[in-house]
């Protein structure tokens, strides 16, 4: 069953293509990638898939939603887990999952026990009543998939969300979106810098290059296209993305990256 659809989807920033006639599809229950240099069009595709900005052209589907037409409904069966630090340092964990609660209209006699269920899952039901601003990365991250599935999204989208951790950090955060996957059925749509993290959580990975996507399939559907079994993701990404090691992203990009990796560390 497919779940997300794109057709031709694209996006202009004045005479800028930052995704170009992207025709991808995904299915219920799958983890797919998104991989790309700087400025390959990765946060802009996600940014139009969660309804936070409009296409030039072209249309997608989220869960039977299209969505321009029906933003609202898109909004209701989806998480994000953006690039950024989202959860608020001054509240408690408890009180950032209640604000969620919230505003996706959870019952009120359903809150309490969403939340506790939603902690549990993380790993942060002993830091509920602790200050976010006292949490370590690891810790605000779970937090933030904490916040995007407490309303049991369909699909979770997270744009790069194992930037600035630690590798003990990292890998507790694959952990919980393996998770996911298994006890909940979440399809997940990631973007990564990290070939370990797309091969290791991913079963299909599309690279984008200039706007437009390379190449798409299973990771080592991919490997065998360009080589023999020694061949890694980062050949794969090399020989289809280019081989700079800087293919975009200005001054804007790099340092919000970093003020993340900052927050996070």
């Amino acid at each position: 069953m497919r779940i997300l659809e794109t057709d031709a989807l694209t996006r202009r920033f004045g005479e800028h293509t930052a995704v170009d006639s992207v025709s991808v599809s995904i299915d219920a229950g799958e983890a797919f990638g998104l991989l790309g240099p700087n400025g390959a069009g990765k946060t802009t595709m996600i940014k139009m898939l969660t309804t936070l900005l409009p296409p030039t052209s072209g249309s997608a589907r989220v869960a039977g939603f299209e969505i321009v037409r029906r933003a609202r409904e898109v909004r209701r069966v989806i998480g994000y887990v953006p690039q950024l630090v989202s959860a608020d340092g001054s509240l408690s964990g408890y009180e950032n999952l209640l604000i969620f609660a919230k505003l996706y209209d959870i019952p009120r006699s359903e809150r309490r026990m969403r939340i506790s269920e939603a902690l549990s899952f993380v790993g942060l039901a002993d830091a509920a009543t602790r200050l976010v601003r006292e949490y370590s990365g690891g810790m605000i991250r779970r937090l933030e998939i904490a916040q995007s599935v407490l309303h049991r999204p369909r699909v979770l989208f997270l744009d790069e969300p194992t930037v600035g951790l630690d590798p003990v950090a990292r890998r507790a955060v694959w952990d919980y979106i393996e998770r996911l996957r298994e006890d909940y059925g979440t399809t997940i749509f990631l973007t990564t810098h990290l070939m370990e993290e797309a091969d290791s959580l991913c079963n299909r990975i599309a690279i984008m290059h200039r706007g437009r996507v390379a190449a798409i399939g299973e990771p080592a559907e991919l490997k065998a296209s360009i080589g023999d079994d020694g061949t890694t993701l980062d050949d794969v990404f090399v020989h289809y993305a280019g081989d700079r090691l800087d293919s975009g992203g200005g001054y804007r990009e790099t340092s919000r990256t970093r003020r993340t990796a900052q927050r996070l560390g």
